[in-house]
């Protein structure tokens, strides 16, 4: 009996151990028929959870394309829609935030009381800027700076609206003016097996995806390295583009240097999605398990 009893709390642990235990126990001893028969309906109910629970939950991947099948054998970088927008500068656009200082005075863009500016906290996970003093670009694509008024940016590049401002204020205020902008509301987002996640900001031209990955604290020992995608422009019909990590000559693709709103995401390896599986099917087997050695208990010590 004490051999019994150690082998059935031992049992609580395995629902396959605890099958073959009940099935001895139901050999060796005459049972009654009707409660036979309920106790191999048990078995029989806890294998099914078993096997049902495994079925059920899905491996965790985020934003599934009928194109991700190539991540076990792409070499280097795939791209599913080219939309050829990779390599050209962001063009500044309506409603856009323009942070714009003088390198040569500091004091110029500290402050300001216009009423067009607006100050902006940007809180992000690996974005630098936290407090930025921004100017609006309005719906006639123009931006109200101090002392020279509105300035036509709509579709200029960052550099090309800088040097156009400088050349403004070098003209009506400023001596030898240097102008530094960027554009503060340009963020990516990063998803899945990051060490952080969340938005961070583009805050200069040609920022690239390891330059992302490293403010974001690299990936974490789950990740795959392979299954890392980013999606790109149309959100009902993107570019998706698919990077091999594993593989250092896919780091020279013009293809990963970020884009305003690019969504980057990098799912799990598959053991490490059998691992969760199997710990969330454990979380629901182990309470029925404990609920029917404690019947069986029971039953074996009032016969």
């Amino acid at each position: 009996m004490l051999t019994f009893q150690f082998n059935f709390f031992l049992s609580i642990f395995n629902p396959y151990l605890f099958t073959m235990l009940v099935a001895s126990r139901l050999h060796s001893y005459k049972i009654m028929s009707p409660t036979k028969s309920f106790l191999k309906f048990l078995c029989i109910f806890l294998i099914s959870i078993t096997f049902i629970g495994c079925a059920a939950r899905k491996e965790r991947s985020l934003f599934n394309a009928p194109s991700d099948v190539v991540t076990d054998t792409i070499k280097q970088v795939y791209v599913v829609n080219d939309q050829g927008i990779s390599d050209a500068y962001y063009k500044i656009k309506v409603n856009d935030q323009l942070a714009i200082r003088n390198v040569q005075n500091k004091e110029f863009g500290a402050t300001t009381t216009l009423s067009n500016t607006t100050s902006n906290s940007q809180n992000t996970v690996g974005g630098s800027i936290t407090n930025v003093l921004s100017y609006l670009v309005d719906i006639d694509g123009k931006v109200n700076l101090p002392a020279i008024g509105k300035v036509e940016v709509l579709g200029l590049s960052r550099r090309e609206a800088a040097i156009k401002i400088q050349d403004l204020y070098a003209k009506q205020l400023l001596r030898d003016p240097i102008i530094e902008l960027s554009v503060v509301n340009l963020k990516v987002t990063l998803l899945g097996e990051f060490s952080k996640q969340g938005n961070f900001l583009l805050e200069r031209e040609n920022t690239t995806l390891i330059d992302i990955i490293g403010e974001a604290g690299g990936i974490n020992k789950t990740a795959d390295p392979k299954t890392l995608k980013i999606i790109r422009g149309d959100r009902s019909h993107p570019e998706i583009i698919y990077v091999n990590l594993n593989d250092i000559n896919s780091l020279a693709s013009k293809k990963l240097v970020l884009q305003n709103n690019d969504l980057i995401v990098l799912q799990q390896t598959k053991s490490s999605a059998i691992t969760e599986k199997l710990a969330s099917v454990n979380n629901i087997v182990q309470p029925i398990l404990v609920v029917v050695n404690l019947a069986v208990l029971i039953l074996t010590f009032t016969r």
